[in-house]
């Protein structure tokens, strides 16, 4: 899709007006040094300056988005298929991912690629790259040369301690090759992203420090020795922490930002923390004399056309649009997993590209650009955008296949490593109070990983959600179970394997709250039971016939045996998705306190110090009736 003169008429007047003061200012020019030179010697010429008339310097912008690890082709319709107006086309996997990245470079024949990514490429759900840290997503993301990524809410979903010093600088921890650092496909252990993750509205909530750069300086080729300087500016979306509350936050401008910058901000708040420092980096880049700028949001909209369309776009990423600074050339989207191809007016009323390219490798979006020479900035009529699916109709590319048949090969091991026996079936089939067998044991895990934390241990664990599936004796179909026996892939299809563990405080009075709210009234006026899983050492009783939020006697309330003290401070091991997002479901979840992340594998690490599980009688939560 290309700008088409008609709709920019503003556009061109105002580079018409922008071209006349620049002669001006060129005569100017000249009339003085013509003076100069009656008096001194001829003035050194400047090499750097393109001449009149100078070509535009081509640069074409690729980029993938939510790519979140998956190096397989699959057959599924939502992930391995793509709607088209000529039917259905079956889209996706690395090695074709590969493959079309370099048939699209060849197709331009000269001027500069970039390839870029706008979040969420790890936290892969595929078995082959999670149980591997997501250190293969990034193998990969090295190998086809991405240059810049924005940092993406499921970057920040073990903690951002592990989004910087593991997955960018490759710090390695625990055992190597077993842990940590697995030997690629290369057989070179694992040493971090060759590119940069960006964000810049991601702080330190201690020192408000940006926990990532919010942006990078790309330097393009001119064709004459020299180059042009590119800005690529990263931002997260709003409510990106749902993963990681405990050491970073959402950023906005300072109170005494400048007054230029605070002009004709949206209302919102959440929109207001992604425009405010969109246009203070722009700027910032404007005064280092960078023209071209590039905006990777994690953020995103949807539209009710093909993925091509823009036919009723609505949503944060358009509404940014309208607001971000001018001086940003190309706003490429992503987070909500849609596709779409728009033009909307920044706020000086000249249009720009404003893009999502899908999810899990099934588009790559193309912004092909031509930049003036003399200017360093975008020639935005000259813009032609597209988003291209990545069909299998390519040759996959060898390199990348040989990667991803490396690390499923491994998987295929990974799945079979034993973590412990089992004496019998763990079923996650809840009874009437809500406890299962498997549940339990989840807790305890958690539990187990919250005491090891010194010097403040956890004194219970509280955790939430059902088991996909049942921990059984009996061997599975996998060649490398046995009878009784669990291997680490039988865990992540029960329950996964990176489920990270956060120690918080509550009080005695918040816990019996927090246990009350498991039962909610309904609009229809049913009730719904949302039950959570204690560990080993709670004990409570509960009386169904009395109203919501007086179900539970305190004085029957027992930690270690002893009853719950409404004042006392108690540390509680839970899950970082209930210390963020529980509050949706438990309101007093949200008045935790003194939030430390432990353990980002604490089942799994569970299992493997018990050696032989066996089965929790199902005597925690009882009626005070049954």
């Amino acid at each position: 899709m290309s700008i088409q003169p008609s709709n920019v008429k503003g556009y061109q007047k105002h580079r018409q007006f922008g071209r006349t003061m620049r002669l001006a200012a060129w005569l100017l020019t000249a009339a003085l040094a013509v003076a100069l030179s009656s008096c001194s010697s001829l003035l050194p010429k400047d090499e750097t300056k393109p001449a009149a008339g100078s070509a535009p310097i081509e640069l074409q912008l690729l980029s993938l988005t939510d790519f979140h690890g998956y190096l397989q082709p699959t057959a599924d319709k939502n992930n391995g298929q793509l709607v088209t107006p000529e039917g259905q086309l079956r889209v996706g996997g690395a090695t074709y991912v590969a493959a079309h990245l370099k048939k699209l470079k060849a197709e331009r024949g000269q001027g500069h690629s970039m390839l870029l990514s706008v979040g969420d490429n790890f936290s892969g759900w595929p078995f082959e790259v999670e149980a591997f840290k997501n250190e293969p997503t990034i193998e990969f993301l090295n190998k086809i040369g991405v240059e810049a990524s924005v940092a993406g809410n499921h970057e920040f979903d073990i903690s951002a301690d592990f989004l910087t010093q593991h997955m960018m600088k490759g710090q390695c921890f625990d055992t190597a090759d077993a842990d940590s650092c697995y030997k690629n496909s290369a057989g070179k252990p694992f040493s971090g992203a060759a590119f940069e993750y960006l964000s810049a509205n991601i702080r330190d909530v201690l020192t408000n420090q940006l926990v990532l750069k919010p942006y990078v300086i790309k330097n393009v080729p001119d064709g004459r020795g020299g180059t042009i300087p590119v800005g690529i500016i990263g931002l997260t979306e709003a409510a990106a922490l749902t993963k990681e509350p405990l050491s970073v936050q959402i950023g906005v401008l300072a109170a005494d930002a400048a007054p230029e910058l605070k002009a004709g901000m949206p209302s919102d708040p959440a929109a207001r923390a992604l425009v405010e420092p969109a246009n203070r980096y722009a700027k910032e880049l404007q005064d280092q004399g960078v023209q071209s700028i590039i905006l990777l949001l994690h953020e995103g909209a949807k539209q009710s056309g093909p993925y091509n369309g823009c036919l009723n776009p609505t949503g944060p990423a358009i509404d940014f649009a309208k607001y971000a600074s001018p001086a940003i050339d190309v706003i490429l989207t992503g987070h909500w997993h849609e596709a779409f191809n728009c033009m909307i007016n920044d706020p000086a009323g000249n249009p720009r590209p404003v893009m999502e390219g899908g999810f899990h490798g099934k588009l790559i979006t193309e912004v092909n650009l031509k930049i003036d020479a003399a200017s360093k900035d975008v020639i935005r009529e000259q813009t032609i955008a597209n988003n291209r699916p990545v069909t299998r109709d390519l040759t996959p590319d060898p390199e990348i296949a040989n990667l991803v048949s490396y690390w499923v090969q491994r998987a295929k091991e990974k799945w079979a490593e034993p973590l412990a026996k089992l004496s019998g079936d763990l079923p996650r089939t809840r009874n009437a109070s809500g406890e299962s067998a498997l549940s339990d044991v989840i807790a305890d895990a958690f539990y187990a990983s919250g005491q090891a934390d010194r010097p403040n241990p956890a004194d219970l664990a509280l955790t939430s959600g059902d088991p996909k599936r049942d921990l059984t004796y009996a061997k599975g179909q996998n060649a490398g179970d046995r009878d009784g026996m669990i291997t680490f892939g039988e865990l992540f299809d029960a329950y996964g394997t990176q489920i990270s563990q956060v120690n918080v405080s509550f009080t005695g009075e918040q816990i019996v709250r927090i246990l009350e709210e498991q039962w909610k009234k309904k609009p229809d006026g049913t009730e719904a039971f949302n039950p959570l899983n204690v560990s080993h050492n709670v004990r409570y009783v509960y009386d169904r016939t009395k109203p919501i939020g007086q179900r539970i006697d305190p004085s029957r309330l027992f930690v270690n045996d002893k009853p719950v003290d409404p004042k006392k401070s108690y540390r509680v091991a839970t899950t970082g998705l209930l210390v963020v997002s529980g509050a949706a479901t438990y309101p007093t979840f949200a008045g935790y306190a003194s939030a430390k992340r432990v353990a980002s594998w604490p089942v799994a690490d569970y299992l493997k110090k018990q050696g032989l599980v066996n089965i929790p009688e199902l005597n925690r939560i009882r009626p005070v009736n049954p």
